[in-house]
């Protein structure tokens, strides 16, 4: 059934013209597919919060450039052995980091509110990129497996630009590749400090997606959300936002996935991730 359609509000000066989001814990639930590969790997995830210690001094040093990611994937699996007492030959760790990575991958999931949330940003005319730290091959595959290789106008990769988040370059690089200046684009993930207040440190609008609810009052110059579900509203009622955005009569954002102008000239997205 086909709603009628409602009217827009008219953007004020300075709008907001594209949006940015990270995608490991923001866009695709890489915490529940790292568990599902420690369960491969271990069978059980009892030790998880072991893991995911291991992996951030681990994950620190791939993002400062002190190890590649190869090294850094079988370093932190042989690291994590050795917390439990167990040390492991190279071709031993190698060989255990291969079949938990791919059991991980095959798990690769988007949360329920990605699609909707990007559907709706789409059908506005806003302009999408990623800013994400990662390796570039390993992430564009990571993209193109769970649909969403034609979904943005612009990736911008640590590992191919030699420039992580929180560096504000990362995110000046991203808005030079949509030819739009910080202060018209927004940048949301799940990270206040590497995400959020990086991207406001650049002058762009830092959005915390706060998926576990966490009780923490973002900083000034951050907005918090809890779940992509809610970006629509933020941008309508609380960002300055872009035209086109659909909106109800009392100035709400149209709930994501029921977009009143659906942009016709790419794929949808929901046909690229089935």
């Amino acid at each position: 059934m086909t709603s009628a359609p409602h009217p827009e509000i008219a953007p004020p000066p300075g709008h907001i013209k594209a949006v940015c989001l990270d995608i490991d814990d923001t866009l695709l639930d890489n915490a529940g597919s790292s568990r599902l590969g420690l369960r491969a790997l271990i069978g059980n995830d009892a030790a998880w919060p072991v893991w995911r210690h291991t992996t951030e001094e681990h994950y620190e040093r791939y993002v400062a450039g002190e190890l590649d990611f190869a090294t850094m994937c079988r370093e932190r699996t042989r690291a994590f052995f050795a917390a439990f007492g167990e040390q492991l030959s190279d071709a031993e760790a190698a060989a255990r980091e291969d079949h938990r990575m791919a059991a991980m991958q095959a798990a690769w999931r988007l949360f329920d509110d990605a699609l909707p949330c990007l559907e709706w940003l789409r059908a506005t005319g806003l302009r999408l990129a990623v800013i994400t730290n990662a390796p570039g091959a390993y992430q564009r595959k990571k993209i193109s497996r769970t649909g969403l290789a034609s979904a943005f106008d612009s990736l911008v990769i640590s590992g191919e630009l030699g420039i992580a988040k929180p560096d504000p370059r990362i995110f000046h690089a991203a808005c030079d590749s949509l030819d739009l200046a910080p202060h018209e684009v927004v940048h949301v993930g799940d990270r206040l400090d590497t995400d959020a207040l990086g991207a406001a440190d650049a002058g762009l609008h830092g959005v915390w997606l706060n998926r576990t609810g966490t009780e923490h009052a973002p900083p000034d110059g951050v907005s918090m959300i809890t779940s992509l579900a809610e970006l629509p509203e933020l941008l309508v009622c609380e960002l300055p936002f872009a035209p086109g955005i659909p909106a109800q009569a009392d100035g709400t954002a149209r709930e994501p996935g029921t977009p009143s102008h659906p942009d016709t000239a790419r794929p949808r997205l929901g046909a690229l991730s089935s």
